[in-house]
């Protein structure tokens, strides 16, 4: 029974059970003897008795069993030398082989090195075709080589896609080029309001309304054939397209007007994500140009043959200007996805260009105090928890934003009442751009599909507060400094320090050798000598060594012995 306040139980026993015990063994003894008697195995074995004194010449036998032994132990010395110099040769003919460089190794490292120098190629294009010089250089080469340009803007915010650097560099361009606005994502404004925006644009510029075909586009030809041979649309299906008939019935008669035999070249250009690739790829058919809902997926002009007259240049996003407000930067720049921009900042000033109340019924979340309040609801709602429960609001801004560039959320901005056009657009400007038009079609054909389509209504919709035209960067010179991000930066340090660091792992796997030898040293000194008896050195010795700080435990041996004596385990046989 274990008494109170001992660590141990006492290992006392009644003198019944000590005596029980005893007989126990005794029994057992027993019973072992006389089994091995039946067997015939005797537990003893006896003991060489040597040479007896009686026999003649003892000491010559004695001599030469002496020599036979050392014979044997001077053999066995041989034998174990030999196999350790045959271990050593292995060793040393295995380091040899493992160092020569075979042929089949050296294609093999060769060609390592290619793909090595391949995807370093690769890499290097892409980093210089996502940079903004690039992007504006290609923005520059689409509009040289282009006849007529149109420009995409997204039906939820008209006036905040334009780019007034943009359409003032069409319009005084020596070649008298041609401009035109497509307003597209039409499905995603309400009826009233988007009849209002192509009222007000038909009066500065020739306007368009469309609806891109994303979900019905063909892989190849050969799909688009099968599909025409059949015969038979799905109209139910979300990827209908609107306005590609009066749109092309206006290309091929400004190319039949053109009078060259010369294909008419169309450039189309616009903020990222308006729908630039979409429309091509309507008006093709299939998948001419990569399309998605990231944004900036196009990286360079490309261009596609759309018939026998006209051919359409597909152009990467204009660059915004870094002087423009916190929510034109969100909606119209690649910032957030370049990393330049926190995304919740991003979400904080597009927040407040929107109505509280509709965006509350939109995303059924109750009433906020700030954005960041707002970003909290939200994460929990979606489930975007960090450990510890927390709201993940950096995901949720990313996800916000999202939705606000893609092509699902629904909000409309007002139509500027006093707002007059802009100062390079003037009357002679506006009728020499409506010339050769046949403009009366053109309403006809816009009301006809803004009837047809299945808009938005008003209630689901979010009221933005839009402030005019964003701008955007022609020129490559007025280009900030791109700076690298904060990852780039640490690759480019990691490279720099290989080099170092296998030189400082050469030297610490020698002082690591050299540590491990003194640590045995120590820890035999440790076994032989009790704790309470190392020296004061040692023990400084050690602390700076592993910078541990090491108990000193005083342990009786004898009680240890004694303890061990006393125990007894009933489940072993004593023998």
């Amino acid at each position: 029974m274990k008494r109170p306040k001992l660590k141990k139980a006492s290992k006392r026993m009644s003198c019944a059970k000590r005596f029980k015990i005893q007989k126990k063994v005794r029994e057992h003894h027993r019973k072992l003897r006389k089994e091995a008697k039946k067997s015939g195995i005797r537990r003893k074995i006896k003991k060489d008795i040597g040479v007896p004194n009686s026999a003649p010449f003892k000491e010559d036998v004695l001599r030469e069993a002496e020599e036979r032994k050392q014979e044997l132990e001077q053999l066995k010395e041989k034998n174990r030398l030999e196999k350790q110099k045959e271990r050593a040769e292995k060793r040393k003919k295995g380091k040899e082989e493992s160092s020569e460089v075979t042929p089949a190794k050296k294609k093999k490292v060769k060609k390592e090195e290619k793909v090595k120098a391949q995807r370093e190629k690769r890499a290097a294009v892409a980093k210089a075709k996502s940079s903004k010089k690039f992007r504006c250089s290609e923005l520059n080469k689409v509009i040289e080589a282009s006849d007529v340009i149109l420009e995409v803007l997204d039906a939820r915010d008209p006036m905040g896609c334009r780019c007034p650097q943009l359409e003032e560099a069409v319009l005084k361009h020596d070649g008298k080029k041609r401009l035109l606005f497509i307003l597209n994502k039409i499905d995603l404004v309400p009826q009233n309001i988007l009849e209002k925006w192509v009222q007000y644009l038909q009066a500065q510029c020739p306007t368009f309304v469309f609806k891109s075909s994303i979900h019905i586009q063909d892989k190849t030809v050969l799909e688009k054939k099968k599909r025409v041979a059949n015969g038979v649309v799905d109209y139910t299906r979300a990827g209908v397209s609107f306005g590609s008939d009066s749109l092309m019935q206006v290309l091929n008669l400004l190319a039949s007007n053109q009078g060259t035999e010369t294909m008419l070249k169309v450039g189309v250009v616009g903020f990222p994500n308006v729908g630039k690739s979409s429309i091509i790829n309507t008006l093709k058919g299939i998948r001419a140009c990569n399309a998605g809902v990231e944004r900036g997926l196009t990286k360079c002009m490309q261009e596609v043959h759309i018939s026998k007259k006209v051919k359409m240049i597909d152009s990467p996003a204009i660059v915004a200007a870094p002087s423009n407000s916190g929510y034109k930067l969100a909606l119209r720049s690649l910032q957030v996805d370049d990393q330049e921009v926190n995304p919740l900042d991003a979400a904080k000033a597009l927040l407040k260009q929107c109505d509280q109340q509709h965006v509350m019924l939109h995303y059924n979340i109750p009433k906020y105090k700030n954005s960041l309040d707002f970003l909290t609801y939200f994460a929990k709602k979606r489930g975007f928890l960090q450990k510890g429960s927390l709201p993940n609001t950096e995901q949720a801004a990313t996800l916000f934003l999202k939705d606000w560039t893609g092509a699902k959320l629904s909000y409309y901005s007002k139509v500027p009442e006093t707002e007059g056009p802009p100062p390079y657009l003037t009357k002679a400007t506006i009728t020499e751009l409506q010339t050769g038009l046949d403009l009366d079609s053109i309403k006809t054909a816009n009301k006809k599909i803004i009837k047809r389509v299945h808009a938005s209504k008003m209630s689901t919709n979010i009221a933005f507060n839009s402030k005019g035209l964003t701008d955007g960067i022609l020129n490559v010179r007025q280009l900030p400094e791109e700076k690298h991000t904060q990852a780039e930066e640490e690759e480019e340090e990691e490279e720099d320090d290989d080099d170092d660091d296998e030189e400082e792992d050469e030297e610490e796997e020698e002082d690591e050798d050299e540590d491990d030898d003194i640590e045995e040293m120590e820890d035999i000194e440790e076994i032989e000598a009790p704790v309470s008896k190392q020296t004061k050195s040692q023990r400084t010795r050690k602390q700076k060594k592993g910078n541990t700080i090491t108990a000193s435990v005083n342990i009786d041996l004898l009680a240890a012995q004694k303890d061990d004596d006393e125990a007894y385990d009933f489940s072993t046989d004593f023998v």
